[in-house]
């Protein structure tokens, strides 16, 4: 049996860039014998004291613990399992008024609390795969006005990457805004191919982690 874990970041439910390019990464891993955990901080984000408590919680006799601080550690534990419990990794986040989500980062905070987890540790999923998906409502590239406020994607693979020694693969979709934006309307078709292209590719990495998967598990 394997496991995948999924984070979705996206407040939207309906119309999220972000969860549809996932959805179509994980039905093309699915197989009998994969597990799914998904952690949904978009639409059950971590409550805004989990962080505080989680790191001043260590430090307070146990039962001289704040409500706060006992839920800030339980929480922290819980995502460090979710992520201890898993063979590949899914991250669909979003690009956020030019900076990053802020759920995912809440999230990569309190999980750095738990002392598995914690910076100057060895990363103990170091090398697992995993996917990152980032949708953004303009351009960003060289020849975008806006080139260089993307101040999150590299962010995310800094801490994916660099922190939690993960092996990612990055899937960025672009103009997400187009269709709903009149000033964008000349860049609708360059954003309908950018949404396949990322569709597209999704699918391909979803085949290949399924493949990865399945080599592991026979070994």
């Amino acid at each position: 049996m394997s496991s995948l874990f999924r984070l979705d970041a996206s407040i939207r439910q309906d119309g999220s860039f972000t969860r549809d390019i996932a959805d179509r990464l994980v039905a093309a891993a699915a197989r009998p014998d994969l597990s799914i955990t998904i952690r949904d901080l978009g639409n059950a984000p971590l409550p805004s004291t989990a962080w505080a408590g989680a790191v001043f919680g260590p430090y307070t006799p146990a039962d001289q613990r704040t409500p706060e601080q006992v839920e800030g550690l339980t929480l922290a534990a819980t995502i460090a399992d979710e992520l201890l419990a898993s063979d590949a990794y899914i991250f669909a986040v979003p690009l956020y008024n030019y900076g990053v989500s802020q759920h995912f980062k809440a999230w990569i905070d309190l999980l750095l609390t738990d002392a598995r987890f914690a910076p100057g540790t060895e990363s103990p999923i170091a090398g697992r795969p995993a996917r990152l998906i980032v949708a953004k409502g303009g351009g960003y590239g060289p020849q975008a006005p806006r080139h260089g406020w993307d101040h999150a994607t590299g962010w995310y693979m800094r801490m994916l990457v660099d922190v939690l020694k993960l092996e990612v693969e990055l899937i960025e979709c672009e103009l997400t805004l187009a269709d709903v934006t009149p000033a964008m309307e000349s860049l609708r078709p360059q954003a309908a191919q950018n949404l396949a292209a990322a569709q597209a590719r999704a699918e391909e990495h979803g085949r290949s982690l399924s493949a990865r998967l399945t080599i592991a598990a026979a070994a």
